[in-house]
Parts: structure tokens; sequence; C-alpha cells
């Protein structure tokens, strides 16, 4: 790799970091024609960066020259960064070399806006033809589409790439507005509502004609900044249910505010929200997975995820006239409602206690968090808890365990690559053991 390539290569990774929409499941791409990979089931090698955050595939932007001025994005048109962009080319040619040689298993491509959107979403579009046709390419492809292009190439899009995104970024149009006075919903949700109908007639064909090529066959996505912005949870997760429920998205991504600039419409942080973007994640596994609807999991009063403990425990503990809840014979949907049960769990214990009565050992043995579970459900009519708790009785007992306060401790999210850390323990946290042990020393 010649200089030149390295250093934008370098410029235009670093620039594409901030995007978190880079999970590749749902691919089922096979290699039927005598290329090069493949994407179906596992396909794809996930990375992790250091922060967290899933990374997987070659992830680049064609170019970060942009002609609009987002306050949010460190591409906007007035930051003072190098700039760089790739050709076409030159990305068919990285893709392919790197996946020789075992680097990556697919492409993550976005880009800045050149000119126009048509002019860029064209030649995101030739790169994935390119890729497909020249170079029998059959890894996965997730192609960033650009609000505002003509269907035609969204339409061209969808038959060379797995996945397509339109990142809607904020959670309101009026902070959009705000902060990227370009852009309106109605260019982001177009491009959406596009897609949805492509991949529904896509559906339809290939149930009549087999031959019929895929439309982004693994969906949609988009992301959304989360705490750049005065919204609260509440407003971001019905956002989130709107999305999935009006235009089919297979998932929304969530992106703690990362501080680019100082610019005096943004928030001044000092490290990005991502406590409350975890807490979002797990929000929005429990509307796709447990059946929760985003006004049973926030509503008016309760505006805002508690960031010491899971939303499910969380809405358990607000609900405390539901349990306990017999494991023996509660329904499916409601088993999944228990905090520390997951939906393997349930389902196990849904199938096992048809065959015997169900016991602590048992629940142990599915994989249930007794830790959690034990003060919201019974066995044979038994309660494992033999105290009626209130709700911050039990909620301390579930973060602390019993006998212990711990009112003293403030709680962070650790950074993994941080120096080791200086440990402050409270007065009231000592134990006799430990006094103990410094007294034997």
């Amino acid at each position: 790799m010649n200089e030149r390539i390295q250093e934008k290569l370098s410029i235009l990774a670093d620039a594409a970091k901030y995007d978190a929409s880079c999970s590749s499941s749902g691919g089922k791409r096979k290699n039927d024609n005598g290329g090069l990979g493949n994407a179906e089931g596992m396909g794809i090698c996930h990375s992790y960066t250091e922060d967290g955050r899933c990374v997987s595939l070659l992830k680049i932007l064609l170019t970060n020259h942009c002609i609009f001025d987002c306050a949010y994005c460190v591409s906007r048109k007035s930051n003072d960064v190098k700039r760089a962009a790739f050709t076409v080319q030159e990305v068919v040619d990285l893709t392919m070399n790197f996946y020789r040689r075992n680097y990556i298993e697919g492409l993550f491509l976005s880009s800045g806006i050149f000119s126009s959107a048509d002019y860029t979403m064209e030649r995101l579009v030739r790169i994935a033809k390119k890729l497909r046709l020249e170079e029998k390419f059959n890894g996965y492809i997730h192609l960033k589409t650009i609000p505002g292009a003509s269907e035609e190439l969204i339409q061209e899009a969808g038959l060379y790439a797995d996945r397509l995104s339109v990142n809607i970024e904020l959670p309101s149009d009026d902070s959009l507005q705000k902060l990227a006075p370009e852009k309106n919903y109605a260019e982001i949700l177009t491009p959406m509502s596009q897609i949805q109908l492509k991949v529904a007639e896509n559906r339809e064909e290939r149930e009549l004609f087999r031959k019929v090529p895929q439309f982004a066959p693994a969906g949609q996505t988009t992301q959304l900044v989360v705490g750049a912005t005065p919204e609260s949870d509440h407003q971001i997760i019905k956002l989130a249910d709107g999305l999935y429920k009006g235009y089919g998205l297979k998932r929304v991504y969530y992106s703690g505010y990362v501080p680019v600039s100082g610019d005096q419409r943004l928030p001044q942080v000092v490290q990005p929200p991502l406590m409350r973007e975890h807490r979002l994640y797990q929000s929005d596994w429990l509307m796709r997975f447990y059946g929760f609807d985003a006004d049973e999991i926030l509503d008016p009063a309760h505006p805002h995820l508690d960031l010491e403990i899971d939303p499910k425990l969380a809405w358990a503990l607000r609900h405390r006239e539901i349990f306990p809840v017999d494991v023996n014979t509660a329904d499916y949907e409601l088993i999944l409602r228990i905090p520390g049960i997951g939906m393997k769990s349930a389902k196990r214990i849904v199938a096992a206690r048809r065959f015997a009565p169900l016991t602590l050992d048992h629940l142990h043995k599915f994989g249930v968090v007794l830790r959690r579970a034990r003060y919201f459900i019974t066995c044979r009519g038994m309660a494992l808890e033999k105290r009626e708790y209130d709700e911050q009785t039990v909620r301390r007992k579930i973060l602390y365990g019993d006998g212990q306060t711990r009112s003293a401790l403030v709680k962070r999210q650790l950074d993994l690559f941080a120096p080791e850390p200086t440990i402050i323990t409270a007065p009231d946290l000592v134990s006799p053991q430990l006094d103990l042990f410094r007294q034997a020393s």
C-alpha cells in the first residue's frame, strides 16, 4: 500500500468511527458463483473498539468532505480537519486486498456529501456494483443511503448491498433544525419508506419467482445520537418504537454523543454518556424481543431511564402488584417480564414444567439469575423470600446484596484502557473480616 492510500485510509477510517450502526447480522448471501467471500450464517468477524462499540468489516468513509455543517459531526464543513477522498477503484482495491489477507469479512461504507446527494450516492453504488459484478465479491456490504438521493439510486443500491441504512441522527425534527439546519426529517424518512416498500415488494416477488435478485436482504437500520440534545429517554424509545413499527427497521443504534467541537449549541460534556447508551440498548431489546411497549418502559411520570438498574428491573419494581409470579403456572409472556429470566430460560421453564413442578434447583440449572428473580417469583406456591420488602429494599438488596450499605459509593462505568484506579473504601463498608485482617497484620 503506497503512502498516499495509507494516509487516506488513516483519515477516513478515523472519521467513520463515530457511526455505530455497523452490525452485519442478518446477511445470508451465499458464495455460489466461484467468487470471494461469504456472508452466509455468521459470515462476518466482529471486533470491538476500546469504548465497547461493535466494529465489523472495513469501516471507512468514501470522503470526509461535506457540504453540510451539522454541529455534532466531526466532518462538518466548518471543522478544521484534514480532508481526503477515495476514488471508486481505490475502495474496491482496498476491500479485495484486505479480504484476501483475511483482515476483513466485508465492507461498511459511508460518506460525507460531495456536491449533492445523488453525486455521492452514485459513487457508493458504483463501488458495490464493481465489487459484486467485476470482482465477484460475495462478502457482506453495508451502504449508507444519502438522504435526498433519487429512488432509482436507492433501488440499485439495494440490489448490491446486504444492508442499507439512513441515519436519522437526532431524536426530533426541532433538534435537527437547530444543529443541522440543512437537513430535515422528511428527507430522512422518505428513503426509509422507499427501502421498506422495496423490501416488501422483493419478498412478495421471491415467493413467486425464485430467481428474483434480493433487495437489501439484511434490511435497513438507523442511528440516533444520544446526549447532544435535551430529549428524554422516553422520547427516544418512543421514536425507536415508531421506526420499528412504521418502517420495519432491523435495528436502531444509539450512539452516545462524543464532543467534537466547542459549538455553543452543544452540551459541554466530559465523556460520552455510555451508561445511558447501554440502558437504551436494553430498552430496545425489551421492545424487540420481550413484548414491552415503549410506554410501559417509560412514561411522562418516569421520562428517564434509571442508570443504576436495568429497565426490566425498574419496570418490575414499579409494578409490585403483579408479583410474585408462580413459574409453574404463569404464561410465557409474563415469565419473560420477571427480572433475572431471559428468553432461553423462559422457554426452558415453559417446556420443563409440563413434566414436573419446578424447584429452585431447576431454575438455577435453567440459567435463571436467582439473585434478581427471587424477589418476584414463587415455586410450588412458596415464595423464595419470606419477608415482604418494599421497593427500595429490594432495589438495594439486588444492587448490593444483604447487610451492606453502599450509599457512599459513586458508581461509574470503568474504562478498560485507563490506568489502574485508586480504590477508596467508604468507612461504613469495612467488614469485620477486614478489620481482623488489618489487626493481624
